[in-house]
């Protein structure tokens, strides 16, 4: 608490210094949006500049998520520059004697692959930003990498980074050693719950709709609360103002399409996109004429936004997404219905966001957001006159309202509420014998509010010195209807009933969470970093299994359940070379993590009317530190890095392994990727990953004993055994068949047009509106290209006679996925 009031009282000094110190000197304030002129697209993360006539020294800002920049200088003469990854950079003359509003449409520039990485990025910026242990994502780049079964898939592409792990096919993320629940996944500022397709092998993600990625592994700023470990934040493309243009593609199991365009040109657009698989009429003809008839799996999302410029001071977005996966499985065994097994499980998201921008001053912006989030999942057997189902899930409604305030070039200053109200069903479950209804009883829902407040600023102390601190207050309160079981800690009968009523107070929590970086530059080539964190997180992710599933149960903090707290400590020196074409750095942290849940050894979850889910549940601690090294090649024809990180995770739970700690599921000591892609020409580009890591840990039996006929295994300590290190080869080709050919034709064309229209078009680039024809590409991708058959878990069976007295017991490793080629043809117009 001490610790976070210094933070405080420090920021409140130097910023009243410098606000007091800028009214003695006339300033005045530019301001306005940046976006791309053949879109429409607000540009995120654009670099502006504004340098005094006949001076070296320049100041400059970034965009924020909505194109927005606002900069305050002294009254004088200056040279402004624009610049952004791809576009030409825009300048123009600028006499500051009064406060201006300047909207800048960037122009794309025609470049070669050589250049296409220089142009409009800003070259130091790793090592002149403050932020540590923060990586942006080129959307663009992730298409160009190998993809499995051809889908291009932003969290596979995550992965692929230091201090993330992941399991074999699956898409959920380890940041640091946090588990995947300890990570904040949003997608237009609405969380997504479950963010894998075909039991997390593919990611909820459409690339085609997707604009800008962000991922933070610890130092988040403190905007962003409510998890431990990491902040993926997604955001989608607003649609284009300008034309329409579709998108998409078909590969082996599924196809998808992007349409975008104005509904009323420079002020309105929309964007839609839409992707399904269609592993199940492939496999139709298959299962057609066996016992599985009417078997099938797909998945499908649905991805929609729209966006209106009420002014030049206000604009709202409205943007959506609905997934679902759906399994059915029937066996027939016999003649008639009353002879077939049926399964059905339905699940995923759907989740809504609306905002509202509006500029209060040239200085001062604002953001309304109205979200809606909710994650459903249901199972249902039915075998003749008997039918199960079973529904679990969590939703969410959240208001919020965030405010950027510049008050001059040296603060970035970001401020605001957010509030949510969680709906949490654990479990619910009901059965059916005939026409009589079987009272299972049901996990009761559960309810909570959760909020919190902040501030914070990125800060330039001095010309070598840039601080952000932040500091967020969380508050957590479940509320009733609730009925809570008091059980005997011996027989574990219910001994008492606690009723709480609708609205009624069960249980608070709440807490300061202090957050801060700070860059200290060495010279213009390299930069040292420090950064603390700490994190509350008051909803809880319970799993039985060491992968994500849409089985796992969302639950709140409760009278039993703690919330849980992270702590982490991060230290990091970055330097380019060649001028900027290669960045290095090097990153050592810590992380320590109170009240993390798991089942108790055993334990399931229980749908026993009188009991409560979390008596199910143990408590400990964790703990993570190592180094983590990234090596990035950002300019030329060949591109990519390498992440290695080299770590430890630890966990302790009284109850579990004896009170003993034992290294967690998915610690490695190992861990190593390569990501790369070279364009060889206008036609052809290759990308290839590498991944190296060591093996999972494991819970395996170390003897076997014979009572009464049958075989008994005797484990060893928790996660004690190594499995073989997992390491794989992904390759791809691209083919643009058209795409140098037909700007050629359409070039020419052109200039026969303004020939005969007697106008000269010497020096002048050809509009992009004679580009409008199609473009495609085809993409030959292998996954696993030396077909390594990595254990993704363990069984054994008795070769043996247990009848005659022998034995002989046999571990057999499972793998997922041999060599695998996919072909995906790529299209836009």
């Amino acid at each position: 608490m001490c610790r976070a009031a210094n933070i405080v009282f420090l920021f409140i000094i130097s910023l009243s210094i410098d606000l007091f110190s800028q009214e003695q000197v006339q300033k005045f304030t530019i301001s306005g949006y940046i976006k791309e002129n053949a879109t429409g697209e607000f540009s995120i993360g654009a670099n502006v500049y504004l340098k005094k006539k006949n001076a070296d020294d320049r100041k400059g800002v970034v965009t924020n998520a909505y194109g927005f920049f606002s900069i305050t200088l002294e009254k004088g003469e200056y040279q402004m520059a624009v610049n952004y990854l791809g576009f030409e950079d825009f300048k123009k003359d600028i006499t500051l004697d009064k406060d201006i509003r300047l909207n800048i449409s960037m122009k794309e520039k025609a470049v070669t692959a050589k250049e296409v990485e220089i142009v409009g990025e800003k070259t130091d910026e790793n090592i002149q930003k403050s932020e540590m242990s923060m990586i942006s994502l080129d959307i663009d780049k992730i298409k160009e990498l190998p993809t499995f079964m051809g889908e291009m898939d932003i969290l596979k592409t995550i992965q692929l980074l230091p201090g993330v792990q992941s399991t074999e096919g699956n898409t959920g993320f380890y940041v640091r050693g946090g588990g995947p629940d300890q990570n904040l996944v949003l997608l237009d500022e609405a969380v997504v719950y479950n963010t894998g397709h075909l039991f997390g092998f593919f990611s909820v993600f459409n690339g085609d709709a997707v604009k800008n990625i962000e991922l933070y592994k610890g130092n988040m700023p403190a905007q962003y609360g409510g998890r431990l470990s990491s902040v993926l934040d997604v955001q989608m493309k607003d649609g284009n103002t300008q034309n329409v243009h579709a998108q998409g593609g078909i590969g082996i199991i599924s196809s998808r399409l992007t349409v975008e365009g104005p509904i009323k040109k420079d002020t309105a657009s929309f964007l839609i996109s839409a992707r399904r698989t269609y592993i199940d009429i492939l496999t139709k003809p298959f299962i057609k004429k066996s016992s599985f008839t009417g078997s099938a799996y797909y998945f499908y999302d649905l991805n929609l936004k729209l966006n209106y410029r009420l002014s030049d001071k206000d604009r709202l977005f409205l943007s959506g997404y609905f997934g679902r996966d759906v399994f059915t499985f029937k066996n027939s065994y016999g003649g008639g219905d009353n002879s077939t097994f049926k399964v059905s499980m339905p699940w995923g998201n759907a989740t809504t966001t609306l905002r509202w921008n509006h500029l209060i001053t040239q200085k001062l912006f604002m953001n309304t957001s109205a979200v809606f989030s909710d994650y459903k999942f249901q199972f249902g057997a039915k075998e003749s006159q008997f039918e199960f189902k079973l529904f679990s899930g969590i939703r969410d409604w959240n208001a919020k309202i965030d405010f950027g305030y510049f008050p001059n070039v040296k603060h970035n200053i970001k401020y605001g509420v957010n509030y949510i109200y969680h709906t949490f069903i654990p479990n619910q479950a009901s059965a059916k014998a005939g026409d009589v209804e079987m009272d299972l009883g049901e996990a009761p829902k559960l309810h909570a509010h959760d909020a919190a407040i902040y501030i914070g600023d990125d800060y330039d102390v001095t010309d070598k010195i840039r601080l952000n601190a932040g500091l967020r207050y969380s508050y957590f309160m479940q509320v009733g209807p609730f009925e809570r079981y008091i059980k005997d800690p011996i027989s574990q009968r219910i001994t008492d009933t606690i009723v709480y009523k609708s609205g009624e107070k069960i249980c608070s929590y709440g807490g300061l969470e202090p957050r801060a970086s700070v860059r200290y530059t060495l010279n213009k080539k390299s930069s040292i970093k420090a950064g603390f964190a700490q994190n509350y997180q008051y909803i809880h992710l319970a799993s039985i299994s060491s992968v994500s599933l849409p089985t796992d149960l969302w639950m709140p903090s409760t009278s039993v359940v703690k919330p849980q707290l992270s702590t982490q400590y991060s230290l990091g020196y970055y330097r380019n070379f060649m001028e900027d074409k290669f960045e290095t750095s090097v990153e050592v942290y810590y992380k320590d993590m109170r009240n993390m849940i798991e089942f108790k050894e055993g334990s399931l979850p229980d749908q026993n009317v009188k009991d409560n889910v979390d008596n199910a549940f143990t408590f400990g601690k964790g703990w993570s530190y190592g180094a983590e090294l990234f090596l990035k090649k950002r300019t030329g024809r060949f591109t990519g890095w390498i992440g290695y990180t080299y770590a430890w995770t630890w966990r302790q739970f009284d109850s579990i392994n004896l009170g003993q700690k034992f290294p967690a599921k998915y610690d490695r000591r190992h861990d190593l990727s390569v990501a790369l892609t070279w364009d060889y020409n206008s036609r052809f580009s290759f990308g290839g990953v590498f991944v190296f890591a060591t093996g999972n840990t494991a819970t395996l039996p170390v003897s076997w004993y014979m009572v009464e006929g049958q075989m008994i295994p005797e484990y060893g300590d928790r996660n004690s055994f190594r499995m073989a290190p997992y390491h794989r080869l992904d390759l791809s080709i691209t083919y643009n068949p058209e795409r140098a050919r037909a700007k050629a034709r359409q070039r020419i064309r052109w200039e026969k047009r303004m020939q005969k229209k007697g106008i000269d078009i010497t020096g002048k680039e050809i509009p992009n509106v004679w580009y409008r024809n199609i473009e495609s590409s085809w993409v030959l991708s292998c996954y696993n290209v030396y077909n390594r058959h990595n254990p993704y878990f363990i069984y054994f069976e008795n070769d043996g006679n247990i009848y005659n007295g022998t034995s002989n017991v046999t571990a057999y490793q499972v793998s997922l996925f041999p060599v695998l080629p996919s072909l995906t043809w790529n299209f836009k117009f």
